[in-house]
């Protein structure tokens, strides 16, 4: 799928949330507003701090020369990703953020619409710990124009993600 602004959902990505959701009775809310994939932009869209959004971004990870990995992190919306602490985390030796096309094509979505759970075999999921403050989270539902507000423990009950510390404040 291209980075187009089209606010239709990705294939199958946002039914196979939505699905996941009720099958797994996780408390949550659909949130519709204007078409936006702009963390600071659609958090006031939705009516919330930027802080409890959870902006999702896709790192490549190089270990040594012939080993790639990538991570799905999701940090605070407010927060920037200390791309040295994942580089850490995975014991690599070079890290950067994965190219557009290449993120999108593992989050099954366009960028702005990243869903903060994992359904892709190379995609490792790390959450910033701080995300955890929060008793609820929101991010796009893998479309422009549709958020979901999710009970916290429900999204670590679901999406079982790898916490770390992985924000920086620089």
């Amino acid at each position: 799928m291209t980075g187009d602004l089209s606010t239709e959902p990705a294939p199958d990505a946002y039914e196979r949330l939505i699905a996941d959701l009720d099958t797994a009775g996780a408390r949550y809310r659909l949130i519709d507003h204007a078409p936006e994939g702009r963390t600071e932009l659609v958090s006031a869209l939705r009516g919330h701090e930027v802080a409890q959004a959870a902006k999702c971004l896709v790192v490549m990870v190089k270990i040594g020369k012939k080993q790639t990995r990538y991570v799905l992190a999701v940090v605070p919306g407010d927060a920037r990703l200390d791309l040295e602490a994942v580089k850490r985390l995975l014991g690599g030796s070079y890290v950067s953020f994965a190219a557009k096309d290449k993120a999108e094509e593992l989050a099954g979505s366009v960028s702005g619409t990243v869903l903060p759970i994992n359904y892709h075999p190379r995609l490792e999921l790390i959450a910033d710990q701080s995300l955890l403050a929060f008793p609820e989270l929101f991010f796009n539902a893998a479309r422009l124009d549709r958020s979901v507000a999710l009970a916290t423990d429900d999204y670590l009950r679901l999406a079982a993600p790898r916490i770390e510390r992985i924000t920086t404040t620089a």
